[in-house]
């Protein structure tokens, strides 16, 4: 087995690795030892893990009764607490494509749906007509395969069948997850549990 450079694993090594794998052109050096292109991704990737964090819940929340969710709508990131204090999960989400879409404020978790269907809302049909009237549970569905409905009429906590969405401004409303997450998210979560979406 041959043996790969250290240094390729180093900054260096995983911007120029980051710059190949985006298609990026060749580095221009634009100063001793640093590229143009190595200062843009440093930053992004500061950027985005300054935004993705770690949080406690003691400013959010008078307490971890049923357990936790909060929403951080600007750095499209959902983070869960258990009633005893013992787990937390941090998990990438998609978010509503609009200000006037997006709602903020403390809900909880009505209803836990293992296989949902989905029905446009009136709003949503309204702006997409051409949208089908009802999606049965199943691969194609834009629930994906659980979802935590929300005191909040329409809203849900949800997977989706469309991965490129997570990340993103792409709903219409609820907030997105990988399908894999939802269902482990889905385990953790009980009719009760508090959410907060800031």
């Amino acid at each position: 087995m041959s043996k790969i450079p250290s240094s390729r694993f180093g900054r260096r090594g995983f911007l120029a690795g980051t710059a190949a794998f985006l298609g990026a052109p060749a580095l221009a050096q634009t100063g001793p030892g640093t590229t143009e292109l190595e200062r843009d991704l440093s930053n992004v990737v500061r950027r985005n893990v300054s935004s993705f964090r770690t949080l406690d819940w003691q400013p959010y929340f008078s307490n971890l009764n049923n357990g936790a969710i909060l929403v951080d709508i600007r750095s499209r990131a959902l983070h869960y607490w258990s009633e005893d204090q013992s787990l937390y999960k941090l998990y990438p989400t998609s978010v509503p494509l609009t200000e006037d879409l997006t709602r903020r404020g403390r809900t909880s978790v009505t209803l836990k749906d293992p296989a949902p269907d989905w029905r446009p809302t009136p709003s949503m049909k309204q702006r997409n007509p051409e949208w089908p009237d009802y999606v049965p549970p199943g691969p194609d569905n834009p629930l994906g395969t659980r979802a935590l409905h929300l005191s909040w009429q329409y809203y849900r906590i949800h997977g989706t069948h469309d991965t490129r969405k997570i990340g993103r401004r792409s709903s219409n409303g609820c907030i997105g997850l990988y399908n894999h997450h939802i269902e482990e998210l889905y385990q953790l979560a009980t009719v009760g549990t508090q959410v907060l979406l800031i």
